[in-house]
């Protein structure tokens, strides 16, 4: 049995990628990118009109004009104007062209147009080539804007579609499968008998895969070795990943580790020094798919997609390690096996001291998966001690 900072590191040391895709812009939010985003032309294309009003030439202002014949009006879309006439003005539109031969512009809010004549209010305060935003003064082309590794977000995504990019080249997600185990499980729209329950696990494990881009497939196997080696022996061959739940414990209807290796799934450890979770096995087939197997009580296994999974799958698509946050305990706090805890808690931040505060949620154990509804994280309280003390401060896994 090793501990959890062994266990990660033999996780994280399994990496991989799932190679890249094409998808249109409508389907990479949260999706890894794999190219360089530049900028096709300069940004703005052209000078652009900040501020519905008038265009004028700094020059007849400082002059000390201030009434302009107005010559026409300058359109968002519309080919650019010019200036006939310098101590005349144009009207523009927000987003239009700045005109040709103008270079500052007045708000409409600074000005009393009337029959043809726009007269500066004499409260209006003008500075030279105010409300023109210059060509390329916030890129230029050829500029790079997003490099390759982002995280696809509206913003990154609006950038693509500006510079004409209607697909991205993005990290290919692996495919997944859930495995549940166990005759003592029915499925959701069955009803159990009094020695059954529903299926559960593949469901939470399901959803927290999908809230990080992972589309999972779910399956279950009955308690037989046959049919046990059968079934993963088919996932191997077609899924990236496989997450187990239940069979790995020392119980005499426990076939998974028996055949995982009878398929020639390397097993990289068995077992965790910790609780709940400590009978996690973890594999993998070397470039061809890597095993999750978990047990089969709901809050170890869920607690492991958080504690394991999340990190191994970003470091495959080539993300840094999400930074752990870490909480003050609220309250005193024992437990006296030498294993790391992960102690459910409710957190929030306290106004005065902007702390993060968790309060422990301990419910009645690893079966309990009601209790996690009243939680929100893990603050994982480290092994060789027994006491944990009101005020200390411990990593906090958010699973919310």
């Amino acid at each position: 049995m090793i501990d959890i900072q062994q266990a990660t590191e033999i996780v994280l040391s399994r990496v991989r990628s799932f190679g890249t895709e094409q998808l249109p812009l409508a389907e990479c939010s949260g999706r890894v990118l794999r190219q360089d985003i530049r900028a096709d032309r300069d940004f703005p294309p052209y000078t652009q009109v900040r501020m519905d009003g008038i265009a004028i030439q700094w020059a007849a202002y400082e002059a000390g004009q201030r009434a302009f014949p107005v010559e026409g009006t300058q359109a968002a879309g519309s080919p650019q104007q010019r200036l006939q006439n310098p101590e005349a003005c144009l009207e523009v539109m927000t987003g239009a062209v700045l005109p040709e031969g103008t270079d500052t512009v007045i708000r409409y809010e600074d000005v009393d147009i009337r029959d043809g004549q726009a007269q500066l209010l004499p409260e209006a305060k003008v500075k030279a080539r105010q409300n023109a935003h210059l060509q390329g003064l916030d890129r230029q082309e050829g500029s790079l804007i997003v490099k390759a590794g982002a995280v696809l977000s509206p913003a990154e995504i609006g950038v693509a579609a500006t510079v004409g990019l209607p697909t991205l080249s993005v990290a290919k997600m692996p495919s997944a499968v859930i495995v549940s185990t166990g005759d003592e499980l029915v499925e959701v729209h069955e009803q159990p008998a009094p020695h059954q329950i529903r299926s559960s696990n593949s469901y939470t494990i399901q959803m927290a895969l999908a809230r990080w881009g992972v589309k999972a497939d779910r399956l279950h196997i009955d308690d037989e070795l046959e049919a046990t080696k059968r079934e993963l022996g088919r996932c191997i061959e077609q899924y990236d990943i496989i997450l187990l739940s239940g069979g790995v414990s020392k119980g005499k209807f426990d076939y998974v580790p028996e055949a995982l290796e009878a398929l020639g799934v390397q097993k990289h450890f068995h077992k965790v020094k910790q609780r709940p979770g400590k009978p996690f096995w973890f594999g993998d087939v070397e470039g061809k798919c890597t095993v999750f197997a978990l047990p089969g009580n709901p809050v170890s296994s869920f607690m492991c997609t958080q504690r394991y999974v999340h990190p191994w799958l970003r470091q495959c698509l080539g993300l840094s390690p999400m930074p752990y946050a870490r909480a003050v305990l609220t309250e005193d706090f024992h437990f006296r096996a030498d294993l790391t805890y992960f102690l459910q808690v409710k957190t929030r931040y306290d106004e005065q001291t902007g702390q993060l505060l968790a309060r422990p949620v301990e419910g009645k154990g690893s079966g309990d998966l009601a209790n996690l509804v009243d939680a929100d994280a893990f603050l994982e309280l480290p092994r060789g001690k027994e006491a944990f003390a009101k005020g200390e401060v411990f990593p906090l896994l958010f699973y919310r």
